[in-house]
Formats: structure tokens, sequence, C-alpha cells
């Protein structure tokens, strides 16, 4: 399931580090390549040479005594994904406010790739107020998570902080590593169309593209393939090759000619254009009185309708009933369709924030809270890559 994949496990100091050990057996059994830090304070709960033993490699436990001379960074770039179990309130808030006080905050601090946190710790420490502030400002920060659990924690306690099984964890690994191979092709749309009236101007929507440029670095992040047509300006990251469009009809001519596995349409086309475009600029002197439109190509249906289709995101942006979005869904024959009502408090175009609700084939709907679009895009490709792995 993960041959080859290079996994950076980091053990901070609680009382589930033992379950740490079992983790990392899984890891190796998967075919995973392991690298292991441990805290000083992890190894109050769990010996170096445990984990020695099991990964067939010595923990990295300093950054100062080590044989290389910049010990963070070397992890830091060998990985392709960073899993801090347990992650206590401690390390949450240093990487949270940037301090890198340890080698395994340095390192966090210093890599790319994603980062997966457990939380462990008591009912009390997770629910205050502080700790709450660094989880949001860590998912802000595009970060996975997977727990914590209710049940019995340490000292005799029991409620919500416990760490969730290796079992859970693996699951949360695999979803984001599923297609970070390189060979699964991401196809993903962005920005509003722009219809032209004239050479001056146009009929368009208020769309920024944010969210669509969210999902293809993202998507660049975990190492797929990823073709971003979008009609907006927005700068994205190196390994994305991005097709430049401006009207419905450029964006259904540039991904009619893209292959993909996954084909993620966030762009907000335009649902008509002007039946007739000006070759001259409309004088205000003569007047209009009126502007025909016609509808536009329909690109979701387009990429739906191929004979190897892709698994296929749509987007509704909504002013109104939920009952409209599962309604699409069933006619549009998506896999997934991801409503958000605009009108919301930081969920409207332009904004950094999205609330959404995803709503699958069978009209299920998963509301999700506000949260930022980096978020947003690492939660959906989370659904896209559970999905692909139970179809097998």
């Amino acid at each position: 399931m993960l041959q080859g994949r290079r996994v950076l496990l980091a053990v901070t100091g609680g009382v589930a580090a033992y379950k740490s050990a079992y983790l990392a057996r899984l890891l190796v059994e998967a075919g995973a390549d392991v690298e292991v830090i441990l805290t000083d304070s992890s190894q109050a709960f769990i010996g170096p040479q445990t984990f020695a033993a099991i990964v067939g490699r010595h923990p990295h436990t300093d950054l100062f005594h080590g044989h290389s001379v910049s010990p963070h960074t070397d992890l830091a770039r060998w990985c392709e994904l960073v899993v801090v179990a347990p992650a206590t309130a401690s390390t949450m808030g240093k990487i949270a406010n940037g301090i890198s006080s340890n080698l395994l905050t340095a390192t966090v601090l210093a890599t790319e790739v994603p980062v997966l946190f457990a939380p462990a710790m008591h009912t009390e420490m997770w629910e205050h107020p502080a700790t709450q502030r660094n989880l949001s400002t860590l998912r802000s920060d595009g970060h996975h998570f997977v727990g914590p659990a209710s049940g019995a924690l340490a000292g005799g306690d029991a409620g919500i902080g416990r760490m969730a099984e290796p079992e859970q964890i693996m699951e949360a690994i695999a979803g984001i590593l599923g297609g970070s191979d390189g060979s699964l092709r991401v196809l993903v749309t962005a920005g509003g169309t722009r219809e032209p009236l004239d050479p001056v101007r146009f009929l368009g929507n208020r769309s920024s593209g944010k969210m669509g440029h969210a999902i293809a670095d993202e998507a660049a992040r975990r190492g797929y393939q990823v073709t971003l047509v979008t009609a907006s300006d927005l700068a994205v990251v190196p390994s994305v090759k991005v097709v430049e469009v401006e009207t419905a009809a450029e964006m259904l001519e540039a991904v009619s000619g893209i292959e993909a596995d996954v084909a993620i349409m966030a762009a907000a086309v335009a649902d008509f254009r002007p039946a007739r475009s000006g070759d001259e600029k409309i004088s205000r002197s003569e007047g209009l009185s009126s502007i025909e439109l016609e509808p536009t190509p329909d690109v979701l249906a387009s990429v739906i309708d191929r004979e190897n289709r892709p698994y296929v995101v749509g987007f509704a942006a909504e002013t109104g009933d939920l009952d409209r979005a599962v309604a699409k869904t069933m006619q549009k024959g998506v896999d997934l369709l991801v409503y958000n009502d605009v009108t919301e408090p930081g969920s409207g175009f332009g904004s950094d924030t999205n609330r959404v609700v995803i709503v699958d084939p069978e009209g299920n709907t998963d509301r999700w809270p506000l949260l930022g679009k980096r978020e947003v895009a690492a939660r959906l490709l989370d659904r896209v890559n559970a999905d692909l792995s139970a179809r097998g």
C-alpha cells in the first residue's frame, strides 16, 4: 500500500507513545521507508532501541549531536509525509506559533510536505481555548488531523483526547499518500469565465478562483500531476501546469484535450453569454435596449460524458436551499458535489474561507464547518482518495 513511500514518524511525550511503536510496525509492513524522531519527553515513555529494532535504523533525537550538519532540513527534504503521533498540546502549540525549539518542530517548520497530527492529551487540555486556537491555526496552515477519540486516558481518566488507533492513523496516511506517487492525473478548473459583449465589456461573475487554485496547490503538494485550467491570474506552485482561458468556450476547448483520473471542476463557468459580441465598443450615446443571451457550453457535462470518464467533483455556488444542490448532484451525475451558499458570511466569492456541504450521488450530505480554503482543499482530496481507494 505504501511501498517505497518515505514517512517521517515523530513521537512526542505522551503515554500514547507506546502505540507509536505499533504504528511504526504497520508502516514497515505496508512497505514504507520510515525514519523516526523522538523528542526528549517521548523517551520518558519509550526508548530509541524499540524503534531502531522495528524500522532498522536509529531514531533521530537531537539537533546538534548527530552526524548531519543540518538534520532538520535533511529530514524535511527526505520525507513525503510527517506523522506526529502522539501530538501533544505543547508540540502543536510550538508548531502553530513557529517555535523551532527542538528537532521535531524545526523539521516540521522546514518541510513542504503534508503533516498529519494525531493529538493525544487530557480532555481539559484538548478543550482549552489555547489548544483550540492552535488547532485552528494548524488547520488554516493546511495540516491534517486524525482524532482524537474518546476513551480511557492516562491516570484512570476518560473522555476525549485519546490518540487515534494506529489502524485509523494508517487509513489517514493512505488517504494523504494515496496517489502521490505521481501517477494520479488531476484536472482542476478555477475562476469565473468572462463572456465578451464588446472589446471592453463582458458578462461575468464574482469568482476569484481562490478555491480552485488552493485545490491545485494541495494536489501538487501531494505529488500529483496537476493541470489547472483557470480564468484567474492567481499564482500557483511551479509544478502545476497552467492553461489560462477567459470564456466558457475556451475552457471547454482546453479541458477537452486533457486526460485525467480526477477532475475537480471548481470554476464558476458563466451559464449564458451574449448571442452577439461586437468588434467595436458599444457607444453610450447609441444606447442598448437589451442583450440577447444564449447558453454557454456545459464544461462539466463534457467531462462526465467522456467514454473513459474520470472521477468528477462538481461545485455549486448557490444562494438558497441545499435541496437544489442535492438535485443537481443526481442530475449531473458527478461523483461528489461541493455546495456552498455564497450569501453566508465567510463563504462568498473572494473570501479566504469557505463553508461547504459535500453531497454524494445518493443524496447524503456532509456539512463542514467554516474552514480556510486550503483546509477545504486538503479535506476534499482526502475524501477523493478515500473514495478511489474504496473502489480499488
